[in-house]
């Protein structure tokens, strides 16, 4: 898969509103909020994004988000690499994805952003 694409990193978070006054206090700029349980910050070449167990794919674990062509080709690819495919590819309300784990157990989020 060359089109694979670091985009994000995913962090865990019990406390939006702490976590978000902290990077904020870094001199971050918040790209987006989802209410309680999502903000992105710009990251300069990646977003850091920050989640709660409602939001994350794997609470508790950084998480890197991998922009695709083909989240179906991509999972396919991951799992036969010896991979696993922890959620299969399925559409949110933003973008499709699949959440996977590498060879190793890292935890990632392959996606594309639905046609609009």
């Amino acid at each position: 898969m060359s089109d694979l694409d670091a985009r994000m990193i995913m962090l865990s978070t019990d406390d939006l509103d702490a976590s978000i006054a902290f990077y904020e206090s870094l001199g971050m700029t918040m790209k987006f909020r989802d209410g309680g349980h999502f903000a992105a910050f710009d990251g300069g070449s990646v977003t850091l994004a920050l989640a709660t167990r409602v939001d994350h794919p794997i609470p508790g674990q950084v998480v890197v988000g991998l922009k695709t062509a083909d989240v179906d080709a991509a999972a396919a690819a991951i799992e036969a690499a010896g991979g696993a495919i922890l959620r299969a590819p399925y559409d949110d309300a933003h973008e499709r994805r699949a959440v996977v784990y590498d060879n190793q157990g890292n935890g990632f989020v392959v996606y594309s952003p639905l046609p609009r």
